[in-house]
Protein backbone atom coordinates (compact mmCIF):
# COMPACT_ATOMS: atom_id res chain seq x y z
CA UNK A 1 0.00 0.00 0.00
CA UNK A 2 1.41 3.18 -0.80
CA UNK A 3 0.42 5.98 1.60
CA UNK A 4 1.05 5.35 5.07
CA UNK A 5 -0.63 8.16 6.76
CA UNK A 6 -3.76 7.49 8.73
CA UNK A 7 -6.68 9.36 7.49
CA UNK A 8 -9.47 10.28 9.84
CA UNK A 9 -12.68 8.52 8.39
CA UNK A 10 -14.81 8.46 11.48
CA UNK A 11 -17.70 11.02 10.05
CA UNK A 12 -18.08 9.13 6.80
CA UNK A 13 -18.41 6.28 5.21
CA UNK A 14 -15.54 4.00 3.97
CA UNK A 15 -15.13 2.09 1.20
CA UNK A 16 -12.93 -0.87 0.97
CA UNK A 17 -9.71 0.89 -0.17
CA UNK A 18 -10.15 3.23 2.77
CA UNK A 19 -10.27 0.57 4.97
CA UNK A 20 -6.92 -1.03 3.01
CA UNK A 21 -4.98 2.41 3.63
CA UNK A 22 -6.52 2.96 6.83
CA UNK A 23 -5.34 -0.51 7.89
CA UNK A 24 -1.84 0.20 6.47
CA UNK A 25 -1.25 3.10 7.84
CA UNK A 26 -1.52 1.60 10.79
CA UNK A 27 0.41 -1.65 10.48
CA UNK A 28 3.17 0.68 8.79
CA UNK A 29 3.55 2.38 12.29
CA UNK A 30 5.76 -0.98 13.54
CA UNK A 31 8.89 -2.59 12.35
CA UNK A 32 7.08 -6.00 12.48
CA UNK A 33 4.69 -4.73 9.91
CA UNK A 34 2.63 -7.86 8.64
CA UNK A 35 2.89 -11.31 10.33
CA UNK A 36 3.20 -14.00 8.07
CA UNK A 37 0.35 -15.46 6.64
CA UNK A 38 0.30 -18.54 8.76
CA UNK A 39 0.41 -16.62 11.72
CA UNK A 40 -2.96 -14.28 10.75
CA UNK A 41 -4.95 -17.03 9.35
CA UNK A 42 -4.60 -18.28 13.29
CA UNK A 43 -5.27 -14.93 14.31
CA UNK A 44 -8.29 -15.21 12.17
CA UNK A 45 -9.22 -18.73 13.24
CA UNK A 46 -9.14 -17.48 16.91
CA UNK A 47 -11.73 -14.16 16.18
CA UNK A 48 -13.73 -16.24 14.46
CA UNK A 49 -13.92 -18.45 17.83
CA UNK A 50 -14.81 -15.37 19.71
CA UNK A 51 -17.54 -14.34 17.16
CA UNK A 52 -19.08 -18.18 17.59
CA UNK A 53 -18.97 -17.56 21.34
CA UNK A 54 -20.83 -14.23 21.04
CA UNK A 55 -23.37 -16.02 18.80
CA UNK A 56 -23.99 -18.61 20.96
CA UNK A 57 -24.11 -17.29 23.87
CA UNK A 58 -26.45 -14.32 21.95
CA UNK A 59 -28.90 -17.18 20.18
CA UNK A 60 -27.98 -20.78 21.41
CA UNK A 61 -28.40 -22.20 24.71
CA UNK A 62 -25.36 -21.33 26.62
CA UNK A 63 -25.61 -17.72 28.89
CA UNK A 64 -22.54 -16.00 29.80
CA UNK A 65 -21.14 -16.45 32.93
CA UNK A 66 -21.90 -13.22 35.41
CA UNK A 67 -18.14 -12.19 35.78
CA UNK A 68 -17.51 -12.60 31.80
CA UNK A 69 -16.77 -9.92 29.54
CA UNK A 70 -19.68 -8.57 27.46
CA UNK A 71 -18.03 -8.43 24.09
CA UNK A 72 -20.22 -7.92 21.08
CA UNK A 73 -21.20 -9.65 17.90
CA UNK A 74 -20.34 -6.37 16.57
CA UNK A 75 -16.72 -5.75 18.18
CA UNK A 76 -15.96 -9.75 17.08
CA UNK A 77 -16.58 -8.79 13.21
CA UNK A 78 -15.32 -5.77 13.30
CA UNK A 79 -12.02 -7.89 14.15
CA UNK A 80 -12.22 -10.31 11.99
CA UNK A 81 -13.17 -7.66 9.43
CA UNK A 82 -9.12 -5.96 10.58
CA UNK A 83 -7.58 -9.16 10.05
CA UNK A 84 -9.07 -10.19 6.48
CA UNK A 85 -7.68 -6.37 5.53
CA UNK A 86 -4.58 -7.38 6.86
CA UNK A 87 -4.68 -10.54 5.10
CA UNK A 88 -5.27 -8.89 2.16
CA UNK A 89 -2.71 -5.88 2.43
CA UNK A 90 -0.14 -8.28 2.87
CA UNK A 91 -0.74 -10.30 0.42
CA UNK A 92 -1.23 -7.36 -1.99
CA UNK A 93 -4.97 -7.96 -2.81
CA UNK A 94 -7.41 -5.16 -3.68
CA UNK A 95 -10.57 -6.24 -1.84
CA UNK A 96 -12.62 -4.22 -4.17
CA UNK A 97 -11.53 -6.08 -6.69
CA UNK A 98 -12.24 -9.60 -4.98
CA UNK A 99 -15.45 -8.43 -3.98
CA UNK A 100 -16.64 -7.24 -7.43
CA UNK A 101 -14.91 -10.48 -8.77
CA UNK A 102 -17.30 -12.73 -5.72
CA UNK A 103 -20.31 -10.98 -6.45
CA UNK A 104 -19.75 -11.68 -10.46
CA UNK A 105 -19.64 -15.57 -9.00
CA UNK A 106 -22.53 -15.41 -7.19
CA UNK A 107 -24.69 -13.52 -9.32
CA UNK A 108 -23.71 -15.67 -12.32
CA UNK A 109 -23.61 -19.39 -10.36
CA UNK A 110 -26.55 -18.53 -7.83
CA UNK A 111 -28.78 -16.17 -10.18
CA UNK A 112 -31.36 -19.04 -10.10
CA UNK A 113 -30.76 -20.59 -7.00
CA UNK A 114 -32.60 -19.16 -4.45
CA UNK A 115 -36.87 -18.32 -4.87
CA UNK A 116 -36.68 -14.07 -5.76
CA UNK A 117 -39.02 -11.90 -3.81
CA UNK A 118 -41.77 -10.53 -5.66
CA UNK A 119 -40.30 -6.80 -6.38
CA UNK A 120 -43.62 -5.88 -8.12
CA UNK A 121 -45.67 -5.28 -4.71
CA UNK A 122 -42.41 -3.93 -2.85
Amino acid sequence: MAESRIVDLTLQERTLADMQREVDAYISQFKEGYFSPLAMLARMTEEVGELAREVNHRFGEKPKKQDEADNSIELELGDILFLVICFANALGIDMTEAHRKVMEKFNTRDANRWTKKNTDNG
